[in-house]
């Protein structure tokens, strides 16, 4: 750990850099697994409905069990630990190809999604604490828009390496990993470690004046599982695309968000935390019901990307914690806060993926209720979050915290 506490570190050095390092290093691996995961299930393991539920619910279980990272503070630093997650992503995507069947689709998802989502909650502690409030919704746009590229890439290799060179998927998913694995050693061998501004709780909390942002977690993590897992496969199954034609799909995706990711991070700085959400989950009601009833190929890409772009909004729920948090909350509040978001997500893809046989309509609808739900919750959030002032109703505020 002290091989860089003892250099005097550059200009370029800084917290903010290796998180745009890490933000681009995650999707490589993540977007050729995902853009390839439907029709190397279907195609390779003769995937049904019921198949790619049952992998979902397994590939959430990681991150309902994300609280456990609490405990692994004991052993290794936040930083040191979001890049061993980066590792092991790296390893489960890259390994995805070797094993064609059933049985070993479950379990290099497990292994990816273990160092996904112990990354994204380590990742998610960083960037409250090393972002300053001012600017930090600007700052997670730009984490988006330069994962968006990173993503880019990626698409961008599948394309050319399917398209034109005529790869197999399984060298795609070794060159994805592989990549990601790159860079997470140089962020482990550039960067310095960086110190902890507050001393971080290493117990598991849950706060009642917290209570809000767990809803809004927990629906959002309920609502999102329906998007994540059935609106691309539908798009496979219902319109035939292809792997090069998924992959053309999330480039103009990441493209857009790239664009206009930072611009929403400054849409919130100037909106603020409630109006941001309440114009996401509207919008988000709309989008779902269209899924229940598209019929037109280029109407479900449209909504794909749509819905993508609203996601971008749901940086707001990260910057109201950041206001209302005492600052040594906020690692193991993230490690909760994922646990909550996957309550649902454990159950609700096996679930659906039954549905799905018998309407696929209604698992949109179903989407579309959950929104509604995470609505009229978002309209609770004060206009100026901050300690003590957690809701906007005041009934439904505990006492202010005390000051240590």
């Amino acid at each position: 750990m002290s091989r860089l506490l003892l250099r005097q570190p550059q200009t370029w050095q800084r917290p903010e850099i290796l998180l745009f390092l890490m933000a681009a290093a995650m999707p490589l691996s993540l977007g050729v697994w995902q853009a390839l995961l439907n029709n190397f299930a279907i195609e390779k393991a003769a995937f049904t409905g019921v198949e790619i539920g049952i992998l979902q619910s397994l590939r959430e279980i990681p991150g309902f069990l994300s609280f456990l990272v609490v405990f692994l503070l004991f052993l290794l630093r936040e930083q040191t630990l979001a890049i061993l997650a980066l590792i092991i992503l790296g390893i489960g995507t890259a390994v995805t190809g070797w094993f064609p069947n059933v049985i070993g689709l479950y379990a290099t998802t497990v292994l990816m999604s273990i160092g996904f989502h112990y990354f994204e909650a380590i990742n998610q502690s960083l960037s409250l604490q090393w972002l300053d409030k001012s600017t930090a919704a600007h700052n997670f746009g730009r984490m988006i828009a330069i994962g968006s590229f990173a993503s880019l890439i990626a698409y961008g290799l599948i394309f050319i390496t399917i398209k034109w060179l005529q790869l197999d998927m399984e060298t795609v998913y070794m060159l994805g990993g592989g990549a990601t694995i790159v860079l997470a050693l140089a962020c482990w061998l550039l960067f310095p470690v960086f110190p902890q501004q507050a001393e971080q709780h290493k117990t598991l909390i849950l706060r009642r004046r917290y209570w809000l942002y767990y809803a809004l977690v927990f629906m959002s993590g309920a609502r999102r599982q329906i998007f994540v897992v059935f609106a691309g496969f539908l798009m496979v199954e219902r319109f035939g695309y292809d792997v090069s034609e998924i992959a053309l799909v999330f480039l103009a995706n990441g493209v857009l968000n790239m664009l206009f990711a930072p611009r929403i991070g400054k849409l919130i700085l100037r909106w603020g935390e409630r109006r941001t959400l309440t114009v996401e989950y509207i919008g988000l009601i709309l989008i779902f019901l269209a899924y229940a009833v598209v019929n037109n190929p280029w109407v479900a890409i449209a909504l794909y990307i749509l819905d993508h772009l609203f996601f971008s909004m749901a940086i707001a729920m990260k910057t109201y914690f950041q206001k209302i948090a005492d600052p040594r909350d906020i690692a193991p509040t993230s490690g909760v806060s994922f646990t909550i978001s996957h309550i649902a997500a454990v159950v609700l893809p096996a679930a659906y993926g039954l549905l799905w046989l018998v309407s696929p309509a209604l698992v949109f609808v179903t989407g579309a209720l959950l929104a509604s739900g995470s609505l009229l919750l978002s309209r609770l959030v004060p206009l100026q979050p901050e300690p003590g002032n957690e809701v906007s109703w005041p009934a439904f505020n505990p006492p202010a915290p005390k000051t240590p």
